[in-house]
């Protein structure tokens, strides 16, 4: 298949672009969002568009299988290509439920306090999921142990409880951009700050707070 296909997207100023994908460059794109999931510490830009043409093009694909011939060797091999894209795109979205159920209070409190303009982190389905496990796990607490305690412990704050994603972890990257005067900050007080060059292509071991810019811009890839 050669068709082209549309993903609507955001640039750096918030305004909307539509970028015209061949089925290869779709696949591409989403195995690249997967990679960057797995590997990042927090929940990051929801690629909602990516995942629903995937989704459209998988049924594409069906729908050709079933008119193809029985017996075709190609109906063997693309129906395997299939299962392998079926996989990636229901581990990337496991892997974002995952992130939601265990950071929850911090992605809600996020999305609340985000600025106009400013890309969501949750997909609208994402949203109403956050929201409703966070009201069930409030009403649990509530039902199985605030209730039996003194009317001064009844109140529990979740954004203090359940801890954050953790930015100073080290992730390794690939670099798909040449990137000058990347500050990294000190690990102890007695450090100080520098600088390094990035070449494209080369791979580095580094903390993700200092790279979570470049992976939302696509200039590096987590592996």
């Amino acid at each position: 298949m050669t068709e082209e296909l549309e993903v609507t997207g955001q640039d750096s100023d918030g305004d909307s672009e539509e970028v015209v994908l061949t089925p290869a460059e779709l696949i591409e794109r989403l195995e690249q969002a997967w990679m960057n999931e797995k590997f990042a510490p927090e929940l990051l830009e929801s690629k909602s568009e990516i995942v629903e043409c995937v989704m459209e093009q998988l049924d594409h694909m069906e729908e050709n299988l079933r008119r193809a011939k029985k017996g075709d060797l190609k109906v063997s091999i693309h129906r395997m290509e299939m299962e392998r894209i079926r996989y990636v795109l229901s581990s990337y979205l496991r892997c974002r439920l995952m992130k939601i159920e265990k950071f929850f209070p911090h992605i809600l409190e996020k999305e609340k306090t985000a600025q106009e303009g400013e890309l969501s982190s949750l997909s609208p389905e994402e949203l109403v999921f956050a929201k409703q496990y966070m009201a069930n796990t409030e009403t649990y607490l509530k039902n199985v142990a605030l209730k039996h305690m003194p009317p001064n412990l009844q109140m529990v704050d979740l954004l203090r409880s359940v801890p954050k994603p953790d930015l100073d972890s080290y992730v390794f990257l690939r670099v798909k951009e040449r990137q000058e005067n990347i500050l990294v900050e000190p690990e102890t007080d007695e450090q100080r700050d520098y600088v390094i060059d990035m070449e494209e292509g080369s791979q580095h071991l580094i903390r993700y707070k200092t790279i979570a810019p470049l992976v939302a811009s696509g200039a590096v890839q987590l592996i």
